[in-house]
């Protein structure tokens, strides 16, 4: 049995597929501790994994709630610049709190977020083995490859890697003070210098997993041989989610989520339930708590709302799924041949949209083309012709070939192995 710690962003859609990695890896009589923020306590607890809190000065209200609601008040690089606001000041907390935290309770493993580059410097001070973990998309950069904050297809041309390095660089001018926090740390560790290409990634020289499949992903020609793409991170053993299974009419079912981060934006669904509101199908929105009783009476047409849903079971009956581009909801949609349409809201949504579009799984609505006559007319599009469907089934058999967190707990386990060699000779 090892001991293995978990760094990743106090964000449910980070931390539920850390959490069914976690659950896998407990499975296999390992143990799981995390280190998060004190309101996080109590569902760690439940879920049965050790905990320790982090920042308890700082964030001992309810951080979470004001987060989200901020975030639904956002769009676009607007949502970025809160993100890295929010990230530098929970560095800064990480960096203080988890090094003496980590020492005096040892691990043998780190499994660190990719977007924690922080939790890489740490590994690295403290002489501690890491592995990359890709809850999000995979944010490995290389030329050809364009930067996640836009909605840019692959190109291999000149240009295209031309137009791709502006935007990075783009990028990195708009979060200079978190990269100089990062690096500050770093020289006063006595860590080796990163380059742009690294500082803003937590990603390890022995093994980075990802949640994608290789074939919702861009032609990649520069990953480590130690980068293994997973598929999905998901708990084979979900507990159940209630849902009014009765409520449902037998129409071609669409199902509606904008995850839980930008759940709150009413306009939102209001857009989407218009768009059906003519169609012979059946709207079912899960809005994750983000809308009033008041809101969802406001809604157009007879859509049935609910706040949470068993989202996987739901898919299974699913004709097509209507999402913001979040790389759970795609990955599930996926994961049961639904196709989709993505309404793009911010963070890397429109760069997995554009992973939509490119494996022609589904279309993208974003920015000011979303209105309820573009949105219906994508929906009949995505509904009526075949190929939607056919590709989504492709990815489904890709899928379904070997579950994501069997593949990357056993990855974990091999570098365990060779851990407790390197440990003996």
């Amino acid at each position: 049995m090892a001991k293995i710690g978990v760094i990743c962003p106090p964000l449910w859609g980070h931390l539920n597929p850390m959490l069914s990695l976690a659950k896998e890896l407990q499975r296999r009589s390992h143990e799981v501790i995390l280190y998060q923020i004190p309101e996080l306590e109590t569902k760690i607890l439940d879920k049965g994994f050790t905990f320790f809190p982090i920042g308890q000065a700082e964030y001992s209200g309810s951080f979470l709630p004001e987060f989200v609601q901020q975030l639904g008040r956002l769009q676009g690089m607007e949502i970025i610049r809160y993100w890295y606001t929010q990230q530098e000041q929970m560095t800064r907390v990480v960096f203080r709190d988890l090094p003496t935290l980590i020492a005096n309770n040892p691990v043998d493993l780190l499994l660190v977020d990719q977007v924690e580059p922080a939790g890489r410097a740490i590994a690295e001070y403290l002489n501690l083995p890491f592995i990359t973990i890709c809850n999000a998309l995979a944010l490995n950069r290389e030329a050809s490859i364009p930067p996640v904050f836009t909605p840019w297809s692959y190109q291999e041309t000149l240009i295209g890697q031309l137009r791709n390095q502006i935007a990075y660089y783009f990028g990195d001018s708009l979060v200079s003070s978190y990269k100089k926090l990062l690096l500050n740390y770093r020289a006063q560790w006595g860590l080796p210098k990163l380059s742009n290409q690294e500082i803003l990634f937590a990603n390890s020289p022995v093994a980075q997993l990802s949640q994608q499949s290789e074939a919702f992903d861009f032609p990649r020609k520069n990953l480590p041989p130690w980068f293994h793409y997973c598929g999905p991170f998901r708990d084979q053993n979900q507990s159940n989610v209630s849902f009014p299974y009765e409520c449902l009419t037998g129409q071609p079912l669409i199902y509606a989520s904008l995850g839980t981060l930008q759940n709150t934006k009413f306009n939102i669904f209001a857009c989407i339930a218009s768009a059906c509101q003519d169609l012979d199908v059946q709207l079912v929105i899960s809005h994750g708590g983000g809308l009033s009783d008041e809101q969802v009476t406001q809604l157009p047409g007879t859509p049935l709302v609910v706040s949470y849903a068993p989202q996987l079971e739901l898919l299974k009956h699913a004709h097509l799924t209507i999402t913001h581009g979040g790389l759970n909801t795609v990955l599930d949609a996926l994961t049961w041949g639904v196709p989709l349409v993505a309404l793009p809201l911010g963070f890397e949504q429109s760069t997995i949209a554009a992973r939509i579009k490119w494996t022609k799984t589904g279309e993208v609505i974003a920015g000011k083309q979303l209105n309820s006559t573009n949105l219906k007319i994508a929906i009949e599009k995505v509904l009526n012709l075949g190929i939607y469907r056919e590709n989504a089934l492709k990815m489904k058999q890709i899928i379904s070939q070997k579950p994501g967190v069997v593949t990357a707990a056993e990855a974990i386990e091999g570098v365990l192995d060779q851990v407790r060699v390197n440990t003996y000779t």
